[in-house]
C-alpha cells in the first residue's frame, strides 16, 4: 500500500478521485496509528509519521469511501494528569463524515477493570465499537436553495426522526424511523398542510446507546449522547450505514426545501457520550483527554461537569472551538442545513465558571460570515451554577423562552397573579429582550418540548408516571404546572374530556398569536400522549412515538391548529417586528394606539387591575391599521383589526366590544369554545358571554375609509395620544414587510 506524506488540513478522511488523506489532532500523543478495517474486521496498521501543528498526517493512495477506519493512540495512561491514552481501543475519528456500527456494552471499551476501577484493563475494543468511515462528499442538489424564512414568518415544528414516522401507515415500512420517512410525499405533506415553515429535528448527529440503559433493556431515544458532530446518525438510514446515511440526510433536506421549509438541527456540543471518569473510551478522551474536555482544577482524574453527563467540552481550547465551527460550517455548507438550536448552550459561553456573554465562542460565531446567518437558537440553560440565562444571550441569538413556557402554563391552569406576565409573554418579552436591542423575533415561544409533558398530558395530569424508564419514577421534572381537570390520566367523564381539548386549544392558541416565534412540539397538534411520562428519552417505542390512528378529538385539534396558523400567517399584527413602543412592564401600553390591554367591560386596564391576584380574564385589541410605514414602493401596509378576549378562570364571563367610530362590524373568526358559532358578528358596545377556560378572536375587516381614518383610535386614551403625536411627538412605528403570505393585509398609495 503506497502511503504519502499528505496534509495537515482538512481534518478528517478527504477523498480525492484517487486516495485519501487522513488527519486528526492530538497534541499529547506519543505516537498515533491509522487503522484499515476490512468487512471481516481484520486491521491493517499505518503510523501516521507527518506532524504539523500538533495534526498528524498521511495519504494512502486507494483508499476509497466506504472504506472503515479508526485510530490508536499511544502514550501516558496517567488520568491523575489528565492524560488517559491507550492504543488498546481503537478510536473514533472526530471528523468522521460517516460512522458504522454501534458501541456493545463490554469491557474491551473501558480502559479499567469493573469490579476494581482503580485497575488499568488494556483490552482490544476492535469489534466492540464503532468505525469511522470514508465518505464521497459528491451529492447531486440540483437547484435546490434554502427557504429562506425571516424569523417573525417562522413557525418551528420540533420533531423526531423516528417518532414522526415510525407508525405512518401511510409511509412504506422500510423508511418509517428513518430520513427517507421524514422526506416522505405523505410526511411531507402532513407538515404542508399544517403549514409550519421549518422542521426542528432532534439530535441526529451520531450518537452511543448508553451502556447503563442497554443493560435495563432500554435504549437512548432521544440522543443527546453525541459522539460524531459531523456523521448523521446511522440507525435513521433505511440503505445502509458506510456512507448511505449521509446520501439519505441530504435527499431529506433536499425535499423539505422543495416544499418550502427549513431545516434546523437539535445540537449537542456541551458534552460527548463518554461520560465522566468511568465513562467508556471511544474517541476524544483516547485522543487527547485534556484538550477535549474540561477537567477539575487540582484534580484531572475527573470531569468539570455542568451537563449532567459527566463531561463538558473544554471551550477554551481552540482545537475544540475549532471543531465546533467546522462542524457547524459543515452542516450548512456541505448539508444544506438552516440553523441550530444549541442544547445546554450556556455550558459553551462557561470561559471558566461563570456564563459569559463576551466568551469566545459567542466572539467566532458573532464573526463568521457562514455560520451567523443562519437561524441560531439557544437553550439558554444548563445545570451548573449560574445556568438560567434567559433573555442574556448576544443580539446575534434567539432563545428558547423558558419564561414564556412557564407564564403560559400557570396562566391557564389558574394560577394566581400572572395576569402581567401573561401580557409580558404575550407581546414578545420585550422585559427580556429589548434591553439588548434584540426584538421580539428573539423569543423562542413554546408551552411544551420533547422534555416535558406533551400537551395532552399537560391538561390530563398531575404528577408524572415514568415508571417504564426503570428509576423509580425519580427521573423527570416534578414540578410541571400541569392541572388534570380534575382526574388523573385517561377518563370517560366527557365534561373533563370536553375541558381538556378547551385547555390545549387555549394553549395552541396562545403560542399561534404570541408576538416571537412559536414552536409546536410534535404530535400536540393531535393531542399526542405518553401516558403521563414526562422524561421519554429512554422509551424508543409507541409510548414516545407519533400515533397516526386520529380519532374525531384529534383531527379536530388539527384543523384548529391549521387555521390557527393561517390566521397568523395572513395577518401581520401577530408577527411584528418589533416590539410595541410604551410602557413594557405589563406588555406595553402603546404610544401609537396599536394595541390595547381592556378589562372584560371595555374599559383600559389600570394599575390595580393587573395586580389583583386572582384576575385571570383581559381583552387585547390590536390596531392593524397601524402597524407599518410606506414601503419602497409608497405603499402602507395595513391589516385588520383583532380583538383577543382572554378568560382563564373558572367562571364564565360576559366581555364587552368596545366602543368605536367603525361601523364595520366584528366577527368571530376562532373561538376555543366548540360551542360558539364562527361567523357570528357582534357590533360596538354589544356584550358577548366567554365561557369559562376559553378564548375569542374577533375580526374587524380593514372598511373603505379615508387615508386619515386609518389614524382614529377606539378609545378616548388612544385618541389623546394621537393629539400628543400631531402636536409633533413623532412616535416610533413597527415595519414589518408585507410578504406574499399577507393575504389579508392590504397597501393603501400614500402617492
Amino acid at each position: 500500500m503506497e502511503i504519502w506524506p499528505g496534509k495537515p488540513y482538512p481534518l478528517g478522511a478527504t477523498f480525492d478521485g484517487a486516495g485519501t488523506n487522513f488527519a486528526v489532532f492530538s497534541s499529547a500523543a506519543q505516537k498515533i496509528e491509522l487503522c484499515l478495517i476490512d468487512d471481516n474486521y481484520h486491521e491493517e496498521r499505518i503510523e501516521m509519521r507527518e506532524i504539523d501543528a500538533h495534526v498528524w498526517h498521511c495519504y494512502v493512495l486507494g483508499i476509497r469511501p466506504g472504506q472503515r477506519y479508526g485510530f490508536r493512540a499511544h502514550g501516558e495512561f496517567n488520568p491523575e494528569a489528565g492524560l488517559r491514552f491507550d492504543a488498546s481501543k481503537i478510536l473514533l475519528d472526530p471528523y468522521a463524515k460517516a460512522i458504522d456500527g454501534q458501541v456493545e456494552n463490554s469491557q474491551a471499551n473501558f480502559s479499567y477493570n469493573f469490579t476494581n476501577p482503580e485497575e488499568f484493563v488494556n483490552e482490544d475494543s476492535l469489534g466492540q465499537t464503532m468505525l469511522s468511515v470514508v465518505h464521497n462528499q459528491f451529492f447531486d442538489w440540483g437547484h435546490d436553495r434554502p427557504p429562506h424564512h425571516q424569523y417573525h414568518d417562522t413557525i418551528i415544528y420540533e420533531a423526531h426522526v423516528k417518532g414522526m414516522t415510525k407508525l405512518n401507515s401511510h409511509i412504506p415500512e422500510q423508511l418509517r424511523g428513518t430520513y427517507m420517512g421524514i422526506a416522505h410525499p405523505a410526511n411531507i405533506e402532513y407538515l404542508k398542510e399544517l403549514g409550519v415553515t421549518a422542521i426542528e429535528l432532534m439530535p441526529v448527529h451520531q450518537f452511543v446507546n448508553d451502556t447503563s440503559l442497554i443493560e435495563k433493556g432500554l435504549s437512548n431515544y432521544w440522543g443527546y449522547n453525541t459522539i460524531g458532530f459531523f456523521a448523521p446518525q446511522n440507525t435513521y438510514s433505511s440503505s445502509g450505514t458506510r456512507g448511505e446515511q449521509v446520501e439519505e440526510f441530504k435527499s431529506m433536506v433536499k425535499a423539505l426545501h422543495e416544499a418550502n421549509i427549513e431545516v434546523i438541527l437539535d445540537v449537542v456540543y456541551n458534552h460527548t457520550a463518554e461520560g465522566n471518569h468511568l465513562g467508556p473510551t471511544l474517541s476524544f478522551r483516547g485522543l487527547d483527554n485534556a484538550a477535549y474536555y474540561r477537567l477539575v482544577p487540582d484534580d484531572s482524574s475527573h470531569y468539570f461537569d455542568t451537563t449532567g453527563t459527566g463531561n463538558s467540552l473544554n471551550m477554551r481550547a481552540p482545537h475544540t472551538l475549532q471543531l465546533i465551527m467546522d462542524s457547524l460550517r459543515y452542516w450548512i455548507l456541505e448539508m444544506h442545513v438552516d440553523g441550530f438550536r444549541f442544547d445546554l448552550a450556556s455550558t459553551l459561553a462557561r470561559e471558566l465558571h461563570a456564563v459569559d456573554k463576551l466568551s469566545t465562542f459567542f466572539d467566532i460565531i458573532q464573526q463568521d460570515p457562514i455560520i451567523s446567518q443562519v437561524k441560531l437558537i439557544a437553550e439558554p440553560w444548563d445545570v451548573g451554577e449560574g445556568g438560567y440565562n434567559v433573555g442574556e444571550f448576544p443580539p446575534l441569538w434567539t432563545e428558547w423562552n423558558g419564561k414564556y413556557r412557564d407564564t403560559m402554563r400557570d396562566f391557564w391552569r389558574g394560577e394566581p397573579s400572572t395576569l402581567d406576565e401573561f401580557a409580558s409573554r404575550l407581546s414578545g418579552s420585550s422585559d427580556l429582550y429589548a434591553h439588548s436591542g434584540r426584538r421580539p423575533v428573539a423569543s423562542i415561544n413554546f408551552i411544551t418540548a420533547h422534555d416535558g409533558f406533551t400537551m395532552r398530558d399537560l391538561v390530563s395530569y398531575n404528577e408524572k408516571h415514568n415508571e417504564a424508564n426503570g428509576e423509580d419514577s425519580r427521573d423527570g421534572e416534578s414540578h410541571n404546572r400541569s392541572w388534570n381537570c380534575g382526574v388523573e390520566g385517561p377518563t370517560d367523564d366527557s365534561e373533563i374530556r370536553t375541558l381538556r381539548v378547551r385547555q390545549v386549544k387555549n394553549m395552541l392558541a396562545t403560542l399561534l398569536l404570541s408576538q416571537g416565534v412559536p414552536m409546536i412540539s410534535h404530535g400536540d397538534e393531535i393531542g399526542r400522549t405518553q401516558q403521563g411520562n414526562n422524561n421519554t428519552y429512554a422509551q424508543d417505542n409507541e409510548l414516545a412515538w407519533m400515533d397516526w390512528e386520529l380519532h374525531p378529538e384529534a383531527t379536530d385539534l388539527f384543523l384548529f391548529t391549521q387555521k390557527l396558523i393561517q390566521l397568523r400567517k395572513d395577518h401581520p399584527v401577530f408577527r411584528r417586528r418589533r416590539f410595541f413602543q410604551g410602557e413594557s412592564s405589563r406588555g406595553g401600553t402603546s404610544l401609537q394606539g396599536d394595541i390595547e390591554w381592556m378589562r372584560n367591560d371595555s374599559s383600559l386596564m389600570e394599575d390595580a387591575d393587573w395586580e389583583t391576584h386572582y384576575a385571570r380574564s383581559l381583552m387585547v385589541y390590536l390596531n392593524g391599521q397601524k402597524i407599518a410605514e410606506p414601503n419602497l414602493r409608497g405603499e402602507k401596509i395595513i391589516d385588520d383589526d383583532f380583538l383577543l378576549a382572554f378568560n382563564a378562570s373558572a367562571e364564565d364571563l360576559q366581555f364587552v366590544i368596545p366602543q368605536t367610530d367603525n361601523p364595520t362590524p366584528w366577527e368571530v373568526v376562532l373561538c376555543t369554545d366548540s360551542e360558539i358559532e364562527i361567523g357570528a358578528q357582534l357590533i360596538s358596545e354589544a356584550s358577548f358571554l366567554v365561557r369559562s377556560r376559553s378564548i375569542w378572536v374577533l375580526q374587524r375587516k380593514i372598511a373603505i375609509l379615508e387615508e386619515e381614518s386609518l389614524l382614529d383610535s377606539i378609545t378616548a386614551e388612544s385618541q389623546r395620544r394621537e393629539r400628543g403625536s400631531e402636536s409633533g411627538i413623532e412616535p416610533f412605528e413597527d415595519h414589518p414587510q408585507q410578504t406574499s403570505e399577507d393575504s389579508s393585509a392590504v397597501s393603501i398609495s400614500t402617492q
